[in-house]
């Protein structure tokens, strides 16, 4: 009997919730289920701005699909029952995941969106967003705000005028006067995106990252707030206390301090207003080193004038302690121009704490109209002006005069004197020889002068060769046109040049194709050579 009883009523009870599932309409795939009442303390009938209306109060709660809505009282409009307005402590739960609370909410069942005001603040796992109102819709679970946002996580502080997250795939794009804080860094950009599972930034647009290392620039890229990497386009640079590394790439890690930049790059040496620019730049903070490739040409202002500087690489190297010297490494191929100095040599070293500048290896410098050829040569700056001038080891000075004949003084190291960057004398330090042309006017030769002696004193004026004084006695003769051979025009050693002296183009035209040069030379040797001939030419002074 009592097996009987169960049975019929099981069965009842099935009928009966066939029934009412055929009397309520089931929503298709897609749509929304209608809000349902789950309850409330009170309920009135009334009007409200000329609608009708059921007027829910205290502790109310409706429920849509995967949506759960609560409020101190809820306007429930007749005339569609899926619109809704909530007042007091409205809160929407969705999926148990994402939580909005405000003070009103206008809420259309219909579309599932939600228009929210008053101390807004949404909630997921990963964030909490406060602002003063927000548009929510629940299908795409997309928010957007309007009137200023603040975001919160665990790691970083954002801000913006309008902003929208997508919680679909945890990306808030922001727009207007936004701004990032981190641990480490502060962004400010006018538009941006940040994921927050991934805790990346992408910007686009003017963007600054200030940090305690140094400051970043892009107008395009992203910044990855967990491990600190920074890839950057369009006018991108890293601006340290020491450089301004910048270029159309740009890749930056903080944690190592290592940047990379690609493409129209400059570097800028902060201290001494040093720019260098190319196509690849490296930098390494802690180590105080750069180094640019890819036809890099440097510029620096001397003697009230633009020098400028190209090599195969140019390596830049800053002091770390007041014993070490900040360094310029040229090589190889240097070739050099200023309006009134041009050059070339296979190597140069620039020593920016002591003002020398070091050219080795077949270095040869033209000054107006005379060259000056040596195994070494050495320039000393003064207020970023050249001094003086030390050619070591085959030293040799030669001019072109208006007749084409070159005079000519060799020696075995020479020491040149400048005045406002113009040659003024030479001192010319063992095994010395001259061979000067006399000229009547600038149209007739009267003859040669030839003279051997150890030392001399060559003084220059309008950077023209005047005069010749010999310091120990000569042994001189005068040679007249109708006497000279042809192999006595010239020196033992002597070539003239001309053909090689770089042009402002040729040294800073840009080459299309950038070839990656070998890691930076473990050796400074070039280094010690140029501090031990310096210690020599100032004791000769």
């Amino acid at each position: 009997m009592n097996s009987t009883k169960l049975l019929f009523s099981l069965v009842f009870t099935l009928m009966t919730l066939t029934v009412f599932g055929q009397q309520r309409p089931q929503p298709q795939q897609g749509q929304a289920e209608k809000v349902q009442l789950q309850g409330a303390d009170d309920l009135i009938g009334g009007t409200f701005n000329r609608r009708e209306i059921v007027k829910l109060i205290g502790n109310v709660k409706f429920k849509q699909n995967d949506a759960l809505l609560y409020a101190d009282s809820v306007y429930q409009y007749r005339d569609d029952t899926n619109m809704l307005e909530a007042f007091g402590n409205v809160r929407i739960n969705q999926a148990d995941t994402v939580t909005l609370t405000g003070n009103h909410m206008v809420y259309n069942g219909t579309n599932r969106t939600a228009k929210m005001t008053g101390n807004v603040v949404m909630r997921d796992p990963r964030m909490t967003l406060t602002t003063p109102s927000l548009d929510y819709d629940l299908n795409t679970k997309t928010a957007v705000y309007t009137e200023g946002g603040v975001i919160v996580d665990p790691e970083n502080r954002l801000e913006s005028r309008r902003g929208s997250y997508d919680l679909n795939n945890k990306l808030y794009t922001f727009q207007e006067n936004v701004k990032v804080t981190t641990k480490d860094y502060n962004i400010t950009s006018e538009n941006m995106k940040y994921n927050t599972l991934t805790k990346v930034v992408f910007f686009q647009g003017p963007t600054i990252i200030k940090g305690q290392q140094g400051d970043l620039y892009a107008e395009e890229g992203n910044y990855n707030t967990l491990t600190k990497i920074s890839n950057f386009g369009r006018n991108a640079y890293i601006l340290t206390p020491e450089y301004r590394l910048g270029g159309d790439k740009l890749f930056y890690d903080q944690n190592t301090g290592y940047g990379y930049a690609e493409q129209n790059v400059t570097l800028r040496s902060l201290k001494d207003d040093v720019t260098i620019y190319g196509q690849v730049g490296r930098y390494w903070r802690e180590k105080g080193e750069a180094k640019v490739y890819g036809n890099p040409v440097m510029e620096t202002f001397l003697d009230q004038d633009t020098l400028y500087l190209s090599a195969d690489t140019l390596y830049s190297r800053e002091a770390k302690d007041a014993k070490a010297a900040s360094m310029i490494f040229a090589y190889p191929n240097v070739k050099i121009f200023k309006s009134d100095l041009q050059g070339k040599a296979d190597s140069l070293s620039y020593n920016r704490t002591d003002s020398l500048m070091h050219l080795n290896i077949a270095p040869v410098l033209w000054s107006d109209e005379s060259q000056l050829v040596s195994d070494t040569i050495h320039m000393e700056l003064r207020n970023k002006t050249i001094d003086r001038m030390y050619m070591y080891s085959n030293a040799f000075i030669s001019s072109e005069d208006s007749l084409k004949n070159y005079n000519q003084v060799k020696g075995r190291d020479m020491t040149a004197y400048f005045q406002d960057g113009k040659i003024k004398r030479v001192n010319v330090n063992g095994n010395g020889e001259s061979l000067y042309y006399a000229l009547q006017g600038d149209t007739l030769m009267t003859g040669m002068n030839k003279a051997i002696c150890s030392d001399m004193v060559l003084k220059f004026a309008e950077n023209k060769l005047k005069t010749i004084s010999f310091l120990v006695q000569p042994d001189a003769n005068f040679v007249p046109p109708h006497e000279l051979k042809e192999e006595d025009k010239t020196l033992a050693g002597f070539t003239w040049m001309a053909e090689l002296r770089p042009t402002k183009q040729e040294v800073t035209a840009k080459r299309a194709v950038v070839v990656k040069p070998p890691e930076i030379p473990k050796q400074q040797a070039p280094t010690a050579q140029a501090a031990g001939k310096n210690k020599a030419a100032k004791k000769k002074k």
